[in-house]
C-alpha cells in the first residue's frame, strides 16, 4: 500500500483527479488531491503565491498521509513536486511526473517549455489578470490543448472548471541539488497525444533528467480524464517497485 499525493497542473484543481481515486483505492492505495493555495484567487491572494510556498504546502499535505508517500505532479505540477523534494526529500518515497514539467536546477518552466510552439488559438485564449499576477485561459482554448482525446461532454465539463493560474511560479527558477531532489527515484508517465507538452518535449525533459521508469499512455494531456484506469495501473506499478 502507498499514499499518492497528486499535485494538479495549471488552471486546474484537485478535482481533476476524481476518476483516478476509485481504481487506486481498489488496488489498496490512498489518494489525496488538494487544491494548491491561491488558485483562482484575487490580486491579494495571487500576490502571495510562490513556488516555495507551493512546495511547503506539498510537504505539509504529505505529512497528513501514511507512508510511503509517492508525490505525483501533472503538467505545471512537475515544478512543484521537484521543489518539494528539494525542501524535504524525507517526506516522499518517489516522484512521478505525469506529462509534467521536469525542469533542471537553475531553470524555470518557461525556460524549458517556452520554445515549444503554441497554437494561435491557445495564445488567443490567454489573458492577464490582476496586473499580470494571474493568467486566465478560455474554455475554447483549453479543450484542444488539454482534452483532445476526451469525450465532448468531458471536454465541456472540465474546461468549465478551470480557474485563474498564479503567474509567479511559472517563471521561477528551480533550486535543486543532487543530494536532496536527486536522492529520490523519478518516474515519468508520458502521453502520446499530448498537445500541451508534445511527446518530443516530454522526452527531451527525460533525456536531461533521466527517470528510473517510464510509462507510455495512449492519451492526451489529461490521462486522469481520458484513461484513468491505465494511469492508475502505471502508478500502482511504481508502488509495487518500492515493495520489492
Amino acid at each position: 500500500m502507498a499514499s499518492f499525493l497528486m499535485i494538479h497542473g495549471a488552471w486546474h484543481g484537485g478535482w481533476c483527479f476524481d476518476r483516478l481515486r476509485q481504481p487506486l483505492e481498489a488496488a489498496g492505495h490512498i489518494m489525496a488531491a488538494p487544491d494548491l493555495p491561491g488558485m483562482g484567487g484575487d490580486a491579494r491572494v495571487l500576490a502571495r503565491v510562490s513556488l516555495d510556498r507551493w512546495a511547503a504546502f506539498a510537504v505539509e499535505e504529505a505529512g497528513k498521509l501514511p507512508g510511503p508517500v509517492i508525490l505525483c505532479g501533472h503538467s505545471r505540477g512537475g515544478i512543484v513536486i521537484s521543489q518539494a523534494a528539494e525542501l524535504a526529500p524525507e517526506a516522499f518515497s518517489d516522484l512521478v511526473y505525469i506529462a509534467a514539467a521536469l525542469v533542471p536546477d537553475g531553470q524555470s518552466l518557461y525556460d524549458v517549455t517556452g520554445a515549444q510552439e503554441r497554437t494561435a488559438a491557445f495564445n488567443a485564449g490567454l489573458s492577464p489578470v490582476a496586473d499580470g499576477l494571474g493568467i486566465a485561459l478560455s474554455a475554447q482554448a483549453a479543450i484542444p490543448a488539454f482534452y483532445n482525446c476526451c469525450t465532448p461532454p468531458d471536454q465541456v465539463v472540465n474546461a468549465a472548471r478551470l480557474v485563474v493560474e498564479p503567474a509567479r511560479p511559472l517563471g521561477t527558477a528551480l533550486r535543486l541539488s543532487s543530494d536532496r531532489f536527486g536522492s529520490l527515484p523519478r518516474h515519468y508517465v508520458e502521453c502520446v497525444h499530448d498537445r500541451t507538452f508534445d511527446l518530443d518535449t516530454q522526452r527531451a525533459m527525460q533525456a536531461a533528467l533521466p527517470c528510473e521508469s517510464v510509462a507510455t499512455l495512449d492519451s492526451d494531456h489529461s490521462p486522469f480524464v481520458c484513461v484513468p484506469d491505465a494511469l492508475a495501473r502505471a502508478l500502482a506499478s511504481i508502488a509495487q517497485r518500492r515493495e520489492r
